[in-house]
Formats: structure tokens, sequence, C-alpha cells
């Protein structure tokens, strides 16, 4: 088991130390770690970093004199020739787009918006490089398209034949934009619906088994925008009708990016503004072979996504991760707490779902995180930071602690860390009987009660510091200023800072192997030494760990992680 490789492992380090005369060299607490929390190979890939040199900005400002208010009439122009054409095609029908448009209808409203789309792309630069050919709704009901990165991505929709895609209801109030957009049949989703999701989920899957002539819907499965380093989790929307899907992948491949608008970086109107300056704008745009899924993959909407964007990650050569939009909202829960807005990711798909925790926890435990980096500008925790949060001074146990969480051993704890730390290594640690434990330890007279001299005497013992001042943490815990500590006060602030519980069961983890490592060197030398659980006399109760090799109370509660 992981806890009697832990000790072991303990044992050979100080018993090598000992041989070697380096007692106090400090001890590595190696524990293997499981690859599949290993940190993502790109690790924001929420953030826009090229910026423009001094020479591009003047060249954008020259040409932008220019191209910008040209182009800006132009755009304004094509929409007003169009519009006219949209109002009468969807004229008549229903905003909620409960039937298809049909016939002449139709027509109208498709041959206006196709001579729309290309026509604005043109106007704005763009260069479009179109390879492979789009299916027909009876090869592919759903156009999946990542990575999307940009407001720009939108000439898929016009390369793709017009399909209906996702949007919010409150765009259809938008002057003539939001008559354009019901041209496009699309599927809507209300923020004041709490059912919102199931039912957009509900709708994908109606339309695309439909035998109506509704269009083809395209998707951007990722939910969010990103900088195209990667390809992060796909939504599983539309993969649960189980039918085929073709993937479409859209590069821009540019020297200088403008286009990219994600969640650190350029604004909507810098990005616009920008790219419109420039004489011409590249765009690559893929249709990828129809994804077939199948029947396990219909079964399963997680992995037929998987598989899809596993493809499209290799058209792209891109790695893939577990990020997804809720990082994003915990990246402005980061900057909302004045730490950097990078520090609350935690790819959570992957963490979500091998912990098994819900956005709620990981957003209440990123508050934690905030309180403790709070005088970090990096938004990460030092041991010094660590120690001051528990209100104890450094010590080998708190080291120990420390070392588990921190497990790039960088000599620093980030947000990510901290969550794996709390639910694989202190959660299971706090329970019933190791809190029992724990208040039996510091009751010395076994009264059911614990004095501030009984809890500065086994604190004190046990880090080693006879003068530590304990009185800050024992006011913390005794919530009803009575001076004293009942078993409810001591499990209520246990359940609340799981991270003591793990400092508890550490302390015990070393007793254990300092009483071993010395038994290993008693059998080796003819000279009795003096066991190091002894050099620091504590207090004695039953449960106080003794020199005997038959003490169980040392037991590990280590997940193997």
């Amino acid at each position: 088991s992981l806890s009697r490789a832990a000790m072991t492992l303990c044992t050979e380090a100080a018993a090598a130390a000992l041989e070697s005369g380096m007692a106090q060299a400090p001890r590595v607490f190696t524990l293997p770690r499981q690859h599949s929390f290993s940190p993502p190979q790109v690790l924001n890939p929420f953030v826009q970093e090229t910026r423009l040199s001094a020479l591009d900005k003047c060249r954008a400002v020259l040409f932008g004199l220019i191209l910008l208010p040209l182009r800006a009439l132009l755009m304004l122009l094509i929409f007003l020739t169009a519009w006219p054409f949209v109002v009468l095609g969807t004229s008549c029908s229903c905003r909620k787009g409960d039937v298809p448009l049909v016939r002449w209808r139709r027509s109208v409203s498709s041959t206006s918006l196709r001579f729309m789309g290309h026509a604005l792309f043109f106007v704005m630069g763009f260069r479009v490089k179109v390879r492979g050919q789009p299916a027909s709704r009876t090869e592919a009901a759903i156009f999946a398209v990542a990575p999307h990165s940009t407001f720009f991505d939108a000439i898929v929709c016009v390369l793709a034949g017009l399909p209906s895609i996702v949007s919010k209801t409150e765009n259809l109030d938008v002057p003539i934009l939001g008559r354009i957009l019901q041209a496009l049949q699309p599927i809507l989703v209300s923020r004041l619906d709490p059912n919102s999701r199931s039912n957009t989920i509900n709708e994908i899957s109606r339309r695309a088994t439909s035998e109506e002539s509704w269009p083809q819907i395209l998707v951007f499965p990722e939910g969010t925008c990103t900088n195209r380093s990667c390809l992060i989790t796909f939504k599983q929307g539309a993969f649960i009708p189980g039918v085929p899907v073709q993937p479409v992948v859209i590069r821009y491949p540019n020297k200088r990016d403008t286009v990219t608008w994600t969640w650190q970086g350029y604004t909507f109107l810098e990005a616009l503004v920008l790219t419109l300056c420039q004489i011409y704008t590249n765009v690559e745009v893929e249709f990828l072979p129809v994804y077939v899924p199948t029947c396990e993959e219909k079964k399963s909407p997680a992995l037929f996504a998987n598989k899809v964007r596993c493809n499209m990650a290799r058209a792209l050569d891109v790695p893939v991760t577990d990020h997804t939009y809720e990082d994003c909202r915990l990246m402005i829960s980061a900057g909302q707490l004045t730490l950097p807005m990078e520090a609350g990711l935690v790819e959570f798909t992957k963490i979500s779902k091998k912990l098994n925790l819900k956005w709620d926890s990981i957003r209440d435990q990123l508050d934690q995180f905030a309180e403790i980096a709070s005088a970090s500008k990096g938004g990460r925790i030092r041991i010094d930071e660590f120690a001051r949060y528990l209100k104890l001074p450094v010590s080998d146990v708190l080291e120990e602690l420390f070392a588990l969480f921190d497990r790039n051993g960088d000599g620093t704890i980030d947000f990510r860390e901290y969550v794996i730390g709390l639910s694989v290594l202190c959660n299971p640690a706090n329970t019933e009987e190791t809190i029992q434990m724990a208040f039996k330890l510091f009751d010395l007279d076994d009264d059911g009660i614990i004095m501030e001299d009984e809890f500065a005497a086994v604190v004190r013992s046990s880090l080693g510091l006879p003068d530590l001042d304990v009185s800050n943490l024992f006011k913390e815990i005794d919530a009803d200023n009575t001076n004293k500590l009942s078993y409810e006060e001591f499990k209520d602030f246990a359940l609340k800072h799981p991270e003591y519980a793990k400092l508890f069961t550490t302390y015990l983890e070393l007793q254990r192997c300092q009483v071993q490592m010395h038994s290993e060197v008693d059998d080796h030398t003819p000279h009795p030494k003096t066991p190091l659980s002894r050099m620091t006399s504590g207090p004695k109760n039953k449960i106080y760990p003794q020199n005997s090799e038959d003490d169980n109370s040392g037991a590990s509660d280590k997940k193997d992680d």
C-alpha cells in the first residue's frame, strides 16, 4: 500500500542520514504520482498573449485611416441591402422557430444571407482557403467546429451552407442583426429558463433526427473561446443524438494575430478594429471526413465527443486538455479575489470527475486558497503562508504536509494542487475516527474537555517547540469563548479545516518512521541509541505514540493518487 511504501521510504532516508552522520538533513517524503493528475500541456488556453510591436501599431494606424472607414461603410451597405430580403423571407414566421422555413421563404432568406456572408468577409479583407467539402444533411446532420477562438469563426456558417446555430434568445431583439439571425432558424437559449440547457439538448436531438426539412446544425462544442493552442473539453450536447457528425477545423495562419478573442487579451472592439486595419487576414477552413459513431459511442456521448475531438486535434497537430467553460468562471472569480486570473484554472472536467467535486465546492475552495495566498502576487502558496494560515510555525511535520500538497516539487502550492490535496489527502483523513483519536490525544486527563494547557502541551511536544505560543489557534477553535474545548467544538473546527487532520496523521506517521528507523539502526550497532520520539519528551496518554512496532495509530490514510 501507499502508506507502507511511504513509511519505508521515510525510514530508509532517515536511517541513511543517521549512518552518514547527517541526522538533521532534510528528508523527502517521496510519493508516487498518478499520471492522470499531471499538469496539462497547455496551462492557460484562455489568454491571448500576442501583442503588436510599435511598427505593427503604426502600420495599423496608417492603413486604418483608409481601410477602416471604407470597410465600415461597405459593411453597413451590405447589411442594409440584404436586410429587406431577409425580412421578406422571415415574415409571418414564428420567432421561436418551431417549424422550418420552406419553399420560397427559405429560398429568399438563404440566397440573401449567402450573398451577404460572402460579401461581408470579402470586404473585411479575409482570404479564405477551403479544404474538403461540407457534407449533406443525409450524410451528417451536425457540424462540430473547433477550435473556437473568435467571433470571426462565423465564416464557417457561410461556407457550410447556412446551418442553424445555437444563440441566446435576447439576440433576436438586436436591430437588423436579430432578423438576420432569425433567418438562420437558430436553436434559442434563454438565460431566464432554468431548464434551458436540457431544452437546448432536446431541440438539437429533435432537429438532428427529424424528417422535416430543417437545415443542418452547427455547434462550437468547446462552448467558449480559446487561443487555439489546444482543444479543450467538448460539451456533449451535439453528440447526444448519436447521429453522424462532420468535424470542421479552423486555422488563422497570419504573421500578426488580431482575430483571437479570449478571456484575457483583446476586447471585442480591439479585435474587430485591428483586423479591419489589416490589408488582409488569412483563414483556412477544413471539412474533415464525416465521423459515424459506433454503437458504444451512441450510448456514451462523452466517448463520442472525445473521439471526435481527438480526430480534430490530430488534424490540427495540437494537444487536448480537460479545461472547460467552468475554468473560465473560476478565472473570473480568481480575478475578483485579487488573484491572477490564471490561478483559477484547474482542468475542471478532470478534477470534477476524478475527485467527484461540483463547481460550487471548488469555488468555495478558491475562497480558502485566496485567504492563504493573499500576500502572494503570483497566486501560489509558500510554506510560510501555509504555516501562517494554520497558525503554526514551520516544522518538520508541517514541511511533510506541505510536500504532500506540492505535487511538482517547486516549493509552492497552486490552486490546482490545493484542490487535489484537500480531496485526496485531507478530506479522507478527516474522518470521525481520526477526529476522536485526536481529541483523546489532546485530552490528557481524559475528562472529555481540552484545556489550553493540555492543548499547548501536545502541540509543543509534537512540533518539538517548547516555547510555542498556541493561544491564537486555541481561541479560534474555542467558538463559545469558555477557555475550554468540547468535543463538538473540536469536531466542528476539524471538519471546516481538514488540513489539520492530515497534519495530525502525518505527525503520527513520522513518529512511526522514527521508531522504525531507530529500531533498524539499533539492530546494526552495539551502542544504545535514544529514540527520536523520546528526545522530545511529551505528555503521555493511552494513544500518544509510543516506541513499539505494533503501534497502529500511525496507519496512513493517504489515497493512492
